[in-house]
């Protein structure tokens, strides 16, 4: 059994839901040496999630979005936490709610999400800057 850990620092985006896989994979050479583990994905960010959901139709990312802002909306009279800014603290219910991390198996050195499935990274911030995401993958390497 074999462990690699990489930190990936991610470029800044706007507010939103992004799909990440293949920037994942780019900088994961590694995963091609594994015949059978898992990869984690854990982000260092407490105003951004991870999740996994649809890939080929960006209107679902959008549609995520606005769902979030209207389940979690900005200027609610009872936040206390707005210090810096009306997205501050819906940022970090919208992240609680996602989550910072995500498990995937890995076969034959691949990621095995579903055909439709794709890593996203929920940006819940209107001025993010880069995001750091931990790439711990662990695996029985190909022989």
């Amino acid at each position: 059994m074999s462990w690699f850990e990489r930190i990936i620092t991610l470029k800044p985006r706007q507010r939103g839901f992004h799909l990440i896989t293949d920037e994942l994979i780019s900088k994961l050479p590694e995963l091609s040496n594994i015949d059978i583990g898992l990869a984690h994905f854990f982000s260092q960010h407490t105003s951004a999630s991870l999740t996994i959901n649809e890939n080929a139709d960006p209107t679902v990312r959008q549609d995520l979005e606005s769902h979030f802002n209207y389940f979690v909306p900005e200027r609610a009279s009872y936040y206390r936490h707005d210090y810096e800014g009306d997205d501050d603290m819906p940022a970090h219910i919208k992240a609680s709610i996602l989550g910072a991390s995500i498990s995937v198996p890995i076969r034959d050195g691949k990621l095995q999400l579903g055909t439709w499935q794709g890593i996203t990274l929920g940006e819940h911030r209107d001025r993010a800057t880069s995001r750091k995401i931990v790439a711990t993958l662990q695996g029985q390497l190909k022989l």
